[in-house]
């Protein structure tokens, strides 16, 4: 049990890798701070885990095909391409904010969307929690196949308490990264509409390769 829980914690490892779920984490990443960056890592992570055990265990009770799997993946993709459109347009649109503040003697800077100061990051953190969940989806072929490699077909929660730390773990060191970006490279508005649109435009060619594919 402890090698099949150890494989699937490494499938974790390997799916947080996709291209599509590190563009969904800078998405959400872009601009924040250590704690809200960790929480919304951490909640996709949550958020993946979670929707992929439900598809898991609709699965397990019906006849498995190519074109239901693929749904999955088309799922994915339009959540990554719907998040790139949205960017692109607060970019092009001028409603990405930027403002700066002293507290306790260091710089704060804030980023928001709109077009004043009032902003509300619960609506990202839920953002990134929603996204995880439609996300699984797509992870849910790689899981099928990986359950099969350890010999079973069940999933519990233990299995799926395996995978989520898996990605949460990749998920969370990817999100320090963009930390990093954040607090060395996004000090003016310029450079933030910038990383933004970069975001946005990786977004569409990600869920669009998934499409193609």
């Amino acid at each position: 049990m402890e090698l099949s829980l150890l494989l699937i914690f490494w499938y974790g490892i390997l799916h947080a890798f996709g291209p599509d779920h590190l563009t969904a984490i800078a998405d959400f990443s872009i601009g924040k701070n250590k704690r809200k960056t960790l929480l919304i890592t951490t909640l996709f992570a949550v958020g993946h885990g979670l929707s992929l055990f439900l598809f898991a265990k609709l699965l397990e009770h019906m006849p498995i095909s190519e074109e239901i799997l693929g749904w999955g993946d088309i799922i994915s993709a339009t959540v990554i391409i719907a998040m790139g459109c949205y960017l692109l347009f607060m970019v092009l649109t001028d409603r990405i904010q930027l403002g700066k503040h002293m507290h306790n003697g260091k710089e704060h800077i804030h980023i928001w969307f709109g077009k004043s100061h009032e902003h509300d990051d619960t609506i990202a953190q839920s953002s990134s929690f929603t996204m995880g969940l439609l996300m699984g989806a797509g992870g849910v072929r790689g899981m099928l196949v990986t359950l099969g490699a350890v010999g079973s077909g069940h999933v519990d929660f233990a299995m799926i308490g395996a995978f989520t730390a898996g990605v949460m773990l990749i998920f969370v060191g990817f999100g320090l990264v963009m930390l990093y970006l954040n607090e060395h490279f996004l000090g003016n508005i310029g450079n933030v509409r910038r990383a933004f649109a970069t975001a946005g435009i990786v977004s569409l060619i990600v869920g669009s390769n998934i499409l193609i594919g």
